[in-house]
């Protein structure tokens, strides 16, 4: 079990802080002889596995390193075009890493926006006035959990499906944002939360979520 990520959205729907607590790592590195038995396409500037899932490695999975150096979306490390270099049978064999697409800060600016969003539209869609919004949403790899505050502050929290104690947490979190954000003199609300003391103690939430579970009464 585990908690992946963190994240707190302000009532104007803006992202003020997110932490990664925790990444499973699914990449996978393999030696390939020419020609490439892959289909790779260019995909939001990143080269992505478009067709051939063999030995882990799937389709949607971005090319994150050629031999041994880190790819910048479309380029290697040296700057040339990754699908013209692995076209090329001079370079081979190659050696290429696999795995899911890191986030980028601007990619989570928007996802956090677009939740936000969703969060006003099931408000909207509930037959009874005064629906809370989404409070989770759920995949067979993870469990989005949410909680709004009267003031609009949206704390999240992606997990383990099989993590507990995530509404607990949730309120633990509010009280850390309570104690190390507002009570700090030059915080100014809905901007972004940076606090050392707010970063020490969410961690330390976490892993205590992660090793018992629920919190305790006076935790």
């Amino acid at each position: 079990m585990a908690i992946f990520s963190v994240y707190v959205v302000n009532k104007a729907g803006g992202l003020i802080y997110q932490l990664d607590h925790y990444a499973p790592r699914a990449d996978t590195e393999k030696t390939f002889s020419f020609p490439l038995d892959l289909v790779l396409r260019p995909h939001d500037e990143r080269v992505v596995v478009a067709f051939g899932q063999r030995d882990g490695i799937r389709v949607g999975h971005a090319v994150l390193a050629i031999n041994g150096a880190e790819v910048n979306g479309r380029f290697t490390a040296d700057g040339k075009d990754v699908l013209e270099y692995l076209s090329n049978p001079a370079n081979y064999p190659v050696s290429i890493r696999f795995g899911r697409h890191r986030l980028s800060s601007n990619e989570k600016l928007m996802l956090a926006s677009m939740f936000h969003s969703l969060f006003a539209i099931g408000s909207q869609l509930s037959p009874e006035v005064g629906s809370s919004g989404i409070e989770m949403l759920e995949t067979d790899t993870f469990k989005l959990h949410c909680f709004q505050t009267l003031t609009g502050i949206k704390f999240m929290v992606l997990a383990d499906p099989r993590q507990t104690g995530i509404d607990a947490l949730l309120r633990k979190i509010y009280e850390i944002y309570s104690d190390f954000a507002l009570k700090n003199p030059f915080y100014s609300l809905e901007m972004p939360i940076r606090c050392e003391l707010f970063d020490q103690n969410l961690k330390l939430a976490l892993e205590v979520a992660e090793k018992a579970g629920p919190f305790g009464p006076g935790s």
